[in-house]
């Protein structure tokens, strides 16, 4: 199969589980024998940009009308099988869909987030769950500013939510979704289900499992506010009050929080904050773990950290919604704790931590849990399953005559 991957990549100064998973699947499908190739721009090359090039970014957000240009002669010259788009923004726009259908080529998305119904993504404001948007015109976002608190910020994304919305829902042949619980959520949204697939993201086998009972408690991840950073250290400090749990805390990664972890974890010898790890380093990490935990106060859509610990045989405490009520199963393969609430999850380290036997009985589950839903022999099945699917879809498109795509390839701008 010949696959063309497009992805604008998030900047490499903070950690992107997308990025990585991108990235694993190209490798995956490469060594499987299929022949991919990638479209794909840099968030870290706006840097390098004039200063008038930096201006025109948030214009080319709607859409970019070169990408259009460039990707539908690529497509035209190489004929890939199918196209699978992954993230757009913000170099990269829904122009990709219009040369998808320029050139006939099906096209796929993964969904990693929920910018097709919200525009920052998140479905969160102000720390709690929000759905304003879902279902209607993006305008509670623009007026609260939920992208980077920025009205401004906000607005490319409004638009392009607005104005792209049925070339999304016309120009993809599948959607997919890394939980059930994204899933219902767009389903209600209004986007078509018959096109939402649930396709888990997989983890490549770590080359590190836990042996013994571990040696520190990890928080693993993005230094910022969605993902209940804040939360943590508050259940710490409770968990630190009464004495502790005999373990340190963790801390690896960087973000918009950086500076305050860092602060926090200042002259403590419960709590150590090791910064930015790479892959290698974030293996060994999670191998050692007594438990990983995951407080995202945000609707996760899947949970990438989760799974990478699972691999490992390591029990996860996380917060109990979103995709993680799918992928923890509470008292076997880790904990959830209440949603937002230091209390909850201050138990719940206490909890896991307090009885090895009952620990290493869930870090054994969870590994069984990887190996039959999470492998890379089980994502390459259902990649290449869904492509088929999508390339199955066109074609029968094809012979009936697509009035989709045409339909959909206005210049919406």
């Amino acid at each position: 199969m010949h696959v063309l991957v497009v992805h604008n990549r998030y900047a490499s100064a903070q950690p992107s589980g997308e990025n990585k998973v991108v990235d694993q699947e190209v490798e995956l499908l490469r060594a499987a024998g299929h022949r991919v190739e990638v479209f794909e721009r840099r968030s870290d090359d706006i840097a390098d940009r004039s200063l008038l090039g930096k201006a025109a970014v948030p214009l080319l957000v709607p859409w970019n009308p070169a990408v259009r240009a460039e990707l539908a002669a690529r497509l035209r010259a190489e004929r890939p099988d199918v196209v699978h788009v992954h993230n757009v923004f913000p170099l990269l726009s829904p122009a990709v869909l219009a040369a998808c259908a320029d050139a006939g080529v099906p096209a796929v998305a993964t969904l990693h987030n929920y910018t097709q119904v919200c525009p920052p993504g998140t479905l969160q404001r102000d720390g709690r769950p929000c759905t304003e948007c879902v279902g209607s015109a993006p305008l509670p976002a623009v007026r609260h500013g939920c992208y980077r608190n920025s009205r401004l910020a906000t607005v490319p994304l409004a638009v392009s939510l607005s104005v792209n919305r049925r070339r999304w829902w016309s120009g993809v042949e599948r959607f997919f979704c890394l939980s059930a619980a994204q899933r219902d959520v767009l389903v209600r949204a209004g986007m078509p289900a018959e096109r939402l697939a649930v396709k888990h993201n997989f983890v490549p086998e770590p080359g590190a499992r836990r042996a013994g009972d571990g040696e520190h408690l990890l928080y693993l991840g993005r230094l910022a506010e969605v993902k209940g950073v804040r939360l943590l250290m508050a259940a710490w400090d409770e968990i630190a009050a009464s004495g502790g749990v005999g373990v340190p805390l963790v801390i690896a990664g960087a973000g918009p929080l950086a500076q305050e972890v860092t602060a926090w974890a200042a002259g403590r010898d419960d709590v150590r904050y090791v910064g930015l790890y790479d892959t290698a380093e974030s293996r060994k990490a999670v191998a050692r773990s007594v438990a990983v935990v995951a407080p995202s106060t945000w609707l996760e859509a899947f949970g990438l950290v989760v799974v990478e610990a699972m691999a490992a045989g390591v029990p996860t405490v996380a917060a109990g919604h979103g995709a993680f009520v799918e992928l923890v199963e509470d008292g076997v393969t880790g904990l959830l704790h209440r949603p937002g609430e230091p209390a909850s999850l201050a138990s719940c380290i206490r909890r896991i931590t307090a009885e090895p036997t009952r620990n290493r009985e869930m870090g054994q589950a969870a590994r069984r849990r990887y190996e039959q839903g999470f492998s890379p022999a089980v994502g390459l099945e259902r990649l290449v399953d869904e492509y088929r699917t999508a390339i199955a879809g066109r074609s029968a498109l094809a012979r009936g005559g697509d009035t989709r795509a045409s339909r959909g390839d206005g210049d919406s701008r």
